[in-house]
């Protein structure tokens, strides 16, 4: 079959392509997709700009963790354009200043000692504590961090300090929308994936069980299927 929607995905915090690869190569046969870069800028509004200039016309749309909230720019930006969005591990509230003091410690722990370390550091929060001793996904976290460098980090950490509250761009949203989020994501956790659900008409929430904050890479299977539908819908 030929490949006939356009999927734009958008990689979370010290993620890299690597993110998507298992939705890339399970949907290839329903979607074109490409992983957008969020890396080269330090606010939401620059890297979603930035990625709406390198989009196709019309796409569908998912993001994960910071993926979703430069998603959530992009539909504040161009909602038109967008014709289904997906919002994996994410939250819609502004930065909490609890939150925002708590992401100093990686960034000066990045910055002397590199984006690999900062990210072992992160792991935790990261993944299903039971995935901890998974060595293949943990080199996979890991590599992601090193591709992505502290340079980049330090810029996506500035953007996700200073991101806007998308609260009240939910009810505006009119294109089919996905929200999902794994039962133990603990950066992220299932209450604030279903403040997005009640907040976005439409919405369809899909909780994925034994699953942490990465859910494309932990469980890639539901979330293809999830995907899958919400794609063919």
């Amino acid at each position: 079959m030929t490949a006939h929607t356009d999927l734009v995905l958008v990689p979370g915090l010290l993620c890299s392509p690597a993110l998507w690869a298992p939705q890339v190569r399970a949907l290839n046969d329903i979607a074109a997709s490409s992983v957008a870069d969020h890396t080269r800028h330090a606010s939401i509004k620059e890297i979603a700009e930035a990625i709406l200039a390198a989009a196709p016309p019309r796409f569908a749309l998912a993001g994960l963790s910071m993926g979703g909230y430069i998603a959530c720019e992009m539909m504040r930006q161009a909602a038109d354009r967008v014709t289904r969005l997906a919002l994996l591990d994410t939250g819609a509230r502004a930065e909490a200043p609890e939150r925002r003091a708590g992401r100093l410690r990686p960034i000066a722990l990045a910055e002397q000692e590199g984006a690999v370390r900062a990210q072992q550091e992160l792991l935790p929060l990261l993944i299903h504590t039971d995935r901890l001793q998974d060595k293949p996904l943990v080199d996979r976290v890991l590599q992601m961090a090193s591709d992505t460098g502290v340079a980049a980090f330090k810029r996506q950490q500035t953007a996700i300090m200073a991101r806007p509250d998308s609260r009240s761009l939910l009810a505006t949203i009119k294109c089919p929308t996905l929200v999902l989020v794994g039962r133990e994501d603990a950066l992220t956790p299932p209450s604030l994936a279903q403040e997005i659900a009640d907040g976005t008409p439409g919405a369809r929430l899909e909780i994925i069980p034994n699953c942490g904050h990465l859910s494309t890479l932990e469980q890639p299977e539901a979330v293809n299927r999830a995907l899958r539908t919400w794609l063919s819908a």
